[in-house]
């Protein structure tokens, strides 16, 4: 059996301490998810912890710096599960440094807001990270 691939990824928001909206980014690539919404992010290397590949994953494909908030839980130790042969951590990230680009990946990005739900969860998002979306939500209309 093969090892999952560890993937991270961040739910940009505008604040740590009270987030009223998250950045989207639209994939551009591959096929099956061009044109749908997801968290910007990527696969851990070798001999890298998850939140350094985040940082490089962030500053590669949108050119921007952040500082990482908490971890949104999946429950697994592993993340979300994603397929059969990848699982993705996500943390909560606030931009320090850049103006969020579509360098690499992604074709838009998108500011939604958090209140109320609607506008992050009428994004087509990829079916994987649907269910982070509504984690996110929850946890910010009732933080921990």
């Amino acid at each position: 059996m093969t090892a999952l691939i560890n993937v991270v990824g961040a739910a940009i928001v505008d604040s740590l301490e009270a987030p009223t909206r998250l950045l989207a980014a639209r994939r551009s690539a591959p096929p099956q998810f061009a044109g749908m919404w997801e968290f910007p992010g990527g696969k851990v290397e070798a001999g890298e912890t998850a939140e350094a590949a985040l940082h490089r994953e962030l500053a590669e494909e949108l050119g921007i710096e952040v500082q990482l908030g908490r971890e949104l839980e999946s429950g697994r130790p592993e993340g979300w599960v994603l397929n059969e042969r990848a699982a993705m951590r996500v943390w909560f990230a606030e931009l320090t440094a850049g103006e969020p680009a579509p360098l690499e990946d992604h074709d838009e990005l998108q500011w939604v807001s958090l209140t109320g739900g609607d506008e992050a969860l009428g994004l087509p998002w990829i079916p994987a990270d649907f269910p982070i979306v509504r984690a996110l939500l929850d946890r910010v209309v009732a933080p921990a």
